[in-house]
């Protein structure tokens, strides 16, 4: 009773009392998860375009007279960091992090709800500055997505200017934002479940946010000092990463710098981004096939122990990504082990879900759909990844379209199907209605296949040695003109599976008014969230008291029970066999 005095305390602390304070100005973890996951969004969209106007040009070159080669690398550099950082950063953990972690651990709110509306606001200002480099004098800057110096600060790329400097002064805005959310879903998971919800009976989905939301406050830090380091070096003339050089014939005033010091700081925390991003959906992927597989988690405890050390092992691995940088050997023998090592608890998870798949009651909704195709393409694009994991391997690789079609299949095609999935599963919860199953299936088949016709060619590309970020791949001997074919081939997918998810935002967006009545816990789950005594849930989430827990989040199918799932929040009764311990002991 006093966990349940103590916050109805806090929730009277912040009660919205107007519209301003409870839609704009909120401090409910709900309105403040939708307004993250709305803003993550519409970046996100602005990010799809910009593929496809880069596609245009590699598709159908000298076409499009708008796109010439300034502009081009504008849009790989503003695609690849709001896909990175704005849209996957933000919405899973921004999105997910602050709708899941109270309801999955039956809190009223976050620890600390103005924090955690500060949060959003200074992620709001972040994006702000970024789009702001779009109409300023040179407009954004086109260094790449990795802001490599010296090239990144100097006359002659793209954005030098006003572009770069909005670039890196964004990029702290939004550190400090995580930073903020960050603390807040540490602390509510520590300090805020109720009672009976031990650490090990937390859904997975909780177990990965906070995890990723560790390795965020232990990783942004680098890219924080190397953003304002290099915003010191191109304002003030400091030497952080700028060595002494000569540009367009002049000297100038830089000496001693190290470019390659900013890339240890910047993939120190790019390579932990990988999992920042990777363990949310690792977590919900989980959780929705479970769900709709109408079975417990195979190995719930091995799975949390995998998390815990994927985590771990990727702070050690980011030098992979600096081959073809100055490196001693034993350092490229050392980051190549490691990678590899991190592949193991990587592996443990995918056979785990597929093992919890096996013989279960599957469900083809469309949650399922896209949970299934997430491990079809992590699985594959995990597997290109043994091969730029070794260094004689990455060498020839490196800079080619190889490297494009194992990231994106790794780190953007899998996390957004599993984006498809969380949404299309916990819509319901948030609104009270059904996403239209046809629309959402048109949407998972369109998109699957369309990502596979897209990427598997590009594996072909980067074997042939075609190399990314170019403007025009010109006349080379070493490439076929069949390469510029299937170039076009690939344009025309691309900008299928972009217009196919405008059927994603049709349906969100009519559903809200005329989709179908959900009802309470349609898809028969049995964590907390679905639990709450209202559908959407209230401010405060759970009424006058909060819940009980006394099993773990993956009862489906109990031998001997009256229904297919038992919720979290039902007792033991005497002589029920306990699927927990059967799970614990595995």
């Amino acid at each position: 009773m006093q966990h349940v005095a103590i916050a109805d305390q806090v929730d009277e602390l912040h009660d919205p009392t107007s519209f301003i304070t409870k839609y704009i100005w909120s401090q409910d973890h709900k309105v403040i998860a939708i307004q993250y996951g709305s803003t993550a969004i519409f970046v996100g969209l602005i990010a799809l375009a910009l593929s496809g106007l880069m596609r245009l040009q590699l598709g159908f070159p000298d076409t499009f007279d708008f796109i010439d080669p300034s502009s081009y690398l504008q849009f790989v550099t503003m695609h690849g960091m709001i896909m990175v950082v704005y849209l996957l950063t933000a919405l899973l953990l921004g999105g997910f992090g602050n709708y899941m972690i109270p309801l999955m651990c039956g809190a009223r709110d976050m620890v600390f709800p103005y924090l955690n509306m500060l949060s959003f606001w200074f992620y709001f200002v972040s994006v702000l500055i970024l789009l702001a480099s779009f109409f300023v004098p040179g407009g954004p800057t086109g260094a790449g997505w990795t802001l490599y110096p010296p090239q990144a600060i100097l006359n002659g790329t793209p954005g030098y200017d006003w572009g770069i400097i909005l670039m890196l002064v964004s990029l702290a805005v939004f550190v400090i934002a995580f930073t903020m959310g960050g603390l807040n879903y540490v602390t509510t998971v520590l300090q805020a479940r109720t009672s009976g919800m031990t650490l090990m009976r937390m859904p997975l989905t909780v177990w990965a946010i906070f995890v990723a939301t560790i390795l965020g406050l232990l990783a942004f830090p680098a890219l924080l000092v190397s953003a304002i380091m290099m915003l010191l070096d191109k304002l003030i003339g400091t030497s952080f990463f700028m060595p002494a050089l000569v540009s367009l014939g002049e000297n100038l005033d830089y000496t001693g710098g190290s470019p390659v010091l900013f890339q240890h700081l910047f993939w120190f925390f790019g390579h932990p981004e990988v999992y920042i991003v990777a363990l949310p959906a690792f977590g919900m992927v989980s959780d929705v096939i479970s769900v709709h597989a109408r079975k417990n988690i195979f190995g719930y405890r091995m799975m949390v122990w995998a998390i815990v050390a994927i985590g771990a092992l990727s702070f050690v691995v980011w030098a992979h990504h600096m081959y073809v940088s100055v490196m001693h050997p034993a350092f490229g023998f050392f980051f190549a082990t490691t990678t590899l090592i991190i592949a193991v608890p990587t592996a443990i998870k995918v056979y785990n879900w597929v093992l919890t798949l096996w013989k279960g009651n599957i469900h083809l909704t469309v949650p399922m759909l896209f949970a299934i195709g997430f491990i079809f393409t992590f699985t594959h694009g995990g597997l290109t990844g043994l091969f730029l994991g070794n260094v004689t391997i990455d060498l020839p690789l490196s800079d080619t379209y190889f490297v494009v079609a194992h990231f994106h299949m790794v780190m953007g095609v899998s996390p957004v199907m599993v984006l498809f999935a969380a949404i299309y599963h916990w819509y319901p919860l948030m609104t009270g209605r059904m996403l239209d199953e046809g629309l959402g299936k048109l949407h998972f088949w369109v998109t699957f296949l369309g990502t596979y016709a897209i990427y598997l060619p590009m594996h072909y590309l980067g074997f042939l040695g075609v190399p990314r970020r170019y403007f025009a791949m010109g006349t080379t001997d070493f490439i076929p003109a069949s390469a510029q074919d299937l170039n076009a081939s690939i344009t025309i997918a691309a900008l299928i599976v972009g217009a196919a998810q405008m059927i994603f935002i049709y349906n969100v967006i009519v559903s809200l008014r005329h989709g179908k009545k959900a009802g309470k816990n349609p898809w028969r789950a049995t964590s907390l969230e679905w639990q709450t005594p209202d559908v959407p849930p209230h401010h405060g989430n759970w009424g006058p008291e909060l819940p009980k827990v006394y099993r773990w989040a993956y009862d489906y199918s109990v031998p001997g029970a009256k229904d297919d799932f038992i919720p979290q929040t039902q007792p033991v009764l005497e002589g029920e066999q306990s699927e927990e311990a059967e799970a614990m002991r595995k």
